[in-house]
């Protein structure tokens, strides 16, 4: 039961502690919605430095690959990234925009496909995938239309609002699983104390 408790109570923290990742991620995304132009400054520094830190993670794998037949892909590759997590750095303004040029275009397209599928197959989600289309249609035409200007708060508004809902999900998560946990150990805990007691019923009694 010792074991069980403490095994229990780790796992109780374990949920607590997602829930606090949880409310920081909500927290830093309703910050973020407020200050999207930082956001959107923040959010390319760590796709350059992510972009930066992969490349050289894969030069080095491509190093101790050497030999093999994917030697210089993995250089060209790795090469790519680093030129490219070294340009978002420097110039995030302009990594900034053109991300949000390839994001309206990404919009556009997936909307123009997603109505015309609608309308040519007629689905069951016939419906839904023709407001989807046409959401996405016109976030693709909103963004385009303001563009360049639009490249300053764009990116940040959805890298927060990725890590709002991300927050929402561990927020969720930790305090579900700290329920779960807590109804469990209460329907095991009068398990092991009948057991407990019938093993005192069943003890022999020693004579005088």
């Amino acid at each position: 039961m010792a074991a069980q408790t403490q095994a229990t109570a780790k796992l109780s923290r374990g949920f607590g502690w997602l829930a606090a990742l949880g409310v920081v991620l909500v927290l830093a995304g309703l910050v973020g919605l407020i200050y999207t132009g930082v956001a959107t400054l923040t959010s390319m520094l760590l796709f350059g430095w992510l972009l930066l830190i992969g490349g050289a993670v894969g030069l080095l794998h491509a190093i101790q690959a050497r030999g093999t037949n994917f030697f210089w892909l993995g250089v060209v590759v790795a090469a790519l990234n680093i030129a490219a997590g070294v340009v978002v750095i420097r110039r995030p303004e302009a990594a900034a925009e053109a991300l949000t040029m390839f994001a309206a275009l990404l919009f556009l397209t997936g909307g123009v496909f997603r109505l015309a599928g609608s309308l040519v197959v007629r689905g069951p989600q016939f419906g839904w995938t023709l407001v989807q289309g046409a959401f996405d249609l016109l976030l693709g035409i909103l963004v385009l239309a303001s563009w360049p200007s639009s490249s300053k708060y764009v990116i940040g508004c959805f890298f927060s609002l990725a890590l709002l809902f991300d927050g929402l999900g561990l927020v969720a998560t930790g305090f579900g699983g700290r329920r779960i946990v807590g109804m469990v150990s209460e329907r095991l805990a009068p398990a092991g104390d009948g057991e407990e007691s019938g093993q005192d019923a069943i003890k022999p009694v020693q004579p005088e």
